[in-house]
Formats: structure tokens, sequence, C-alpha cells
């Protein structure tokens, strides 16, 4: 009889730290993100703080935000700061356009955002303009958020109504110049990222990461362009500090950029290309490493994933400029994989932001326009199924026996995904089985502590098109899984088809 699939880890032999800024978010002036989503304004009859939606924070904070990233995206290299700030029935309106082609009134500003990140908890990642900005522009936008003297934006940020200055730890410099950032040549924006980041300047206490717009997907010559502007190749020298750390975005997608695939409507067909797409981002992750590795093998420049998750068409009957899609018990575990791989990346990834935070593509929260119920999606439970992982240390998942796959566009797809980590006496071991029909048994070896307790959760759900809605919010959610049996190597897990399970162990 073959030996039982197991999953060896030693829980005395911690790795890298798992940073809680993996598990951040990002808002985008796009469709009702922004309007509807976080902001209603102060008149609303939806209850606010200074015109902030109370249950969006409230569901947030629940999950530890960490960050958030904001006004884009490719709304980004659009926007003109200081449009933005000021009273609000001052402000300039512009168009919006990326997204919708709409007029906004800019009624969500620095200030407005700055609130909001306070109001959660959460660090601010400010990305500023490139594309159609100013040098200038840039430094005096960090000047106006973190001086905290007389300099003439601070004192124009007090004349706003903020006497003392915001801490602003993450800094980008544009966004996708490769597409509508610019359309730029990889090496003619690593010069532009060289000379922004000069003047994206620390002030006072304030300490900014720098962060350059990185690839596109699988485009590591653009990576190494923006490596080579900042370190020498096999070099020991340190990375010269034009920029700390560059981007990544990849989105999954189970047809052409043409039609997408729907997010709701699908096959199991559909289910398993989509898993081989999410497990795609395994494969990109290793090639941008190489070549950051060959330039700084210190791994001293951070990669941050800042665009990631689901992307299908848009649900019928909404504006196509809106990017609303239904989240379904599919993005959950696609969720889940993703997460699994920044955890093994662990000692390179320091951010990831999932796009994007409320109403739009693979988003936490759904908020509905006629009623003004809020939702909170599958995708939403496997990040507070995950806070757990925030700032713990890594332990390794050695998978052992035959780990169960399908071919899938003529590759071997592997149905388990799995990882761990520790803090303290404390373990969370996240299991996803991939198969659309079958249960998985797996055995959790676990080594080098001693085991005083265990409990664990499981999200499931009849269909793998299941969601949440108004009338069902909880179709999908997380529930006690007693699915887990002490065993001998330690315990064994009944892993139910389409699941999703994490394993939180008391360490001796």
């Amino acid at each position: 009889m073959p030996d039982a699939l197991t999953a060896v880890i030693d829980l005395d032999l911690p790795g890298p730290t798992i940073s809680r800024h993996i598990y951040g978010h990002f808002a985008e002036h796009l469709g009702r993100c922004i309007y509807g989503g976080f902001w209603v304004g102060e008149d609303s009859p939806v209850p606010n703080v200074r015109g902030i939606r109370t249950d969006v924070v409230e569901a947030l904070r629940a999950l530890r935000i960490p960050n958030l990233r904001w006004p884009g995206g490719c709304f980004a290299d659009d926007y003109h700061w200081k449009d933005g700030i000021g009273p609000r029935d001052e402000r300039p309106r512009m168009v919006n356009s990326h997204w919708g082609d709409v007029v906004e009134d800019n009624a969500f500003g620095t200030h407005e955002f700055m609130d909001l990140c306070e109001l959660l908890g959460a660090e601010a990642y400010v990305n500023g303009n490139v594309g159609s900005g100013t040098v200038r522009e840039m430094s005096e936008w960090v000047e106006y958020l973190t001086r905290g003297d007389d300099s003439p934006m601070a004192a124009l940020r007090r004349a706003n109504g903020r006497d003392e200055p915001w801490k602003v730890p993450f800094f980008g410099i544009g966004n996708e110049p490769w597409g509508c950032g610019g359309n730029m040549a990889a090496e003619h924006y690593a010069h532009l990222a060289r000379q922004y980041g000069t003047y994206v300047r620390d002030h006072g206490g304030n300490h900014v990461t720098r962060i350059a717009a990185g690839a596109n997907s699988d485009d590591y010559a653009w990576t190494e362009a923006l490596m080579k502007a900042v370190s020498w190749l096999g070099c020991a020298r340190d990375p010269r500090g034009f920029f700390q750390a560059i981007s990544l975005h990849y989105y999954t997608i189970n047809g052409s950029w043409e039609d997408k695939g729907d997010a709701a409507r699908f096959d199991t067909d559909d289910w398993y290309v989509t898993m081989l797409r999410a497990w795609r981002m395994e494969e990109i992750l290793r090639g941008h490493a190489a070549v950051m590795d060959a330039y700084d093998a210190e791994k001293r420049i951070g990669l941050v994933v800042d665009e990631w998750g689901t992307w299908w068409n848009v649900e019928e009957g909404t504006n196509p400029g809106f990017l609303y899609q239904q989240n379904t018990l599919r993005d959950a575990l696609v969720a889940s994989v993703h997460l699994d791989t920044f955890h093994r990346f662990a000692d390179r990834v320091v951010m990831a932001n999932i796009a994007q935070t409320v109403n739009v593509l693979q988003a936490m929260i759904l908020t509905d326009p006629e009623s003004g119920a809020l939702v909170l999606t599958p995708s939403y439970h496997v990040f507070e199924m995950n806070t757990g992982h925030h700032d713990a240390s890594v332990l390794t998942v050695h998978l052992r026996g035959d780990v169960p796959t399908r071919e899938v566009e003529g590759t071997p797809l592997p149905l388990l995904s799995a990882s761990a980590s520790t803090t303290g006496d404390t373990a969370l071991v996240s299991l996803s089985n991939l198969d659309a029909d079958e249960p998985l048994t797996l055995v959790l070896d676990l080594r080098g502590r001693e085991v005083m307790g265990s409990s664990a959760r499981l999200l499931t759900a009849a269909t793998l098109q299941t969601h949440n809605t108004p009338e069902r919010p909880e179709a999908v959610t997380p529930v006690t899984f007693d699915g887990v049996r002490t065993h001998p190597r330690g315990l064994e897990v009944e892993l139910p088809p389409h699941s999703y399970v994490t394993v939180s162990l008391a360490l001796g």
C-alpha cells in the first residue's frame, strides 16, 4: 500500500518573515471603489465618519489591513494631486479617461485618503504621477504629506486643515509605464525612475520606500532594466538608493483579454484552467527573483506585487469601464493559491496588493447601490482566515508522496496548495484542495516541537459558483472544521472537494 500523502513541517526551523504587507489592498478611482465604496460624503444616509463608510472601515479593520495603495492604477498617471486639496466645492473637476470616461469632482483627495488610512489603522502607499506629471509635482506632494516645519508645502497643508505631517512609508514612482502610464520602453522608464526617485525625499522622521513601476507578468527584461539602473551584476556593492523596491502586475483570467470569462457562470473545465493560471504566479515570481538575485544576491531590493487577482468580464448591465464583477468560491481559491506562493517567496516579496478592495475586480467587499447593503466576498474570508500569517516566520512544507494532479492545457496542475508559518507558541497551516469533485487526505507530519492542541476552519460551498449576495450574505463563509484527526506523526486532514482549510496549532 503506498504511503499517504504527507506534508512534513519542521516546526523548529522558522525561515524568512512573511511581511504583513503581503496582505495589502488597492483602491483606485475606478467604478464604485472610491465613490460609493469607501466614500459616500458627509451628507449621505449611509453611516459614515467624515464621508467615509463606517461599515467598510469596520470590515477591513477585521482583516487587520496593513496598507492601502491609492490613487491608482492607470488613474495615478492622470492624477494631479493639487486638484484634490482645499475646500471640496472649489476643487476642479477632471475626466477619468481610463475608467468609464466619467467626470469626477475630486471630492476624495489627499486629506480624505490619509483620513481613511488612519481610520483603517493602515499604512499609506501613495502612487505618484510620472506619465503626465512632473518631478516637481511629485516632490511637492511628498513634502506636503510628510514635512513638519514651515516649508511651502507644509504651510499649504496647514492652511487646508492638517497641522501634523502624516507618515507615508510607501511611494510608487508611476504605474504601468509600459502601458497606460506612458507606453515607455524599459530603459527610458528606468532613467525616469532614477530621476523621480531622487526627488521623493525623506522629510523629518518619515522614511519612504520608493517603489519603481515594474513588469507586466513575465517581462523579465523590464525587471533587468530596473535592476541595472540601481545595481551591478555580480557585485557586492550596495544598490544605489533611487528606489528600494520594484513592482509586478499579474492578473488571473480564464480566456483572452478580449473575453476573460464570466465571474459566476463557468463549468468545471473553466475552474481548472483558472487554477492553472493562478499557479503560474509561482513561475513568474521565480523568474523575476532569478533576475533580481543576479544583481542583488543579498535581497536588499524588494519585489512588490501591487496588482494581482482575478479579472473577469464585467457583470451584465454594468458600465464596462467600472470593472464590477461577482466573487465566487473560485476567486477565494485563486486567492489562497497566490498567498501560499507569496509565502514561499517571503525572502523577496515584501508587499502585495490585491486588486481591488471594494466593488472592482477581485474585491473584498461589494456594496449594493440600491439598498446600500454590504457583502463580504469569499475572497475576504480567505484574507481573514490568514491573519495568523501576518509577520510570522515561514515554515517550509515538504510534500511527500504523489500530489494529485490533473492535466490542463497540456500541463499538470497540482491539486494541493499549502503553506505554513509560526510565531511564538503558535503555528498556522493553510491548505487548498483544488479538486472540484474529490476529497483529499493529507497527513501533517509535525516535527521539532510538541503540538499541544489544534483547531481548524473550513471555507467551501455546495457549488463552485456559489457567491454571497445581500439576500444570502453567508452562502460562503468560514465554519469550524471537524475533519482533523490525530495521527501517529501529527494530524490527518480530510480536505473536502473545492475547499480551503486553515489549521491552527498550539505549540509547546
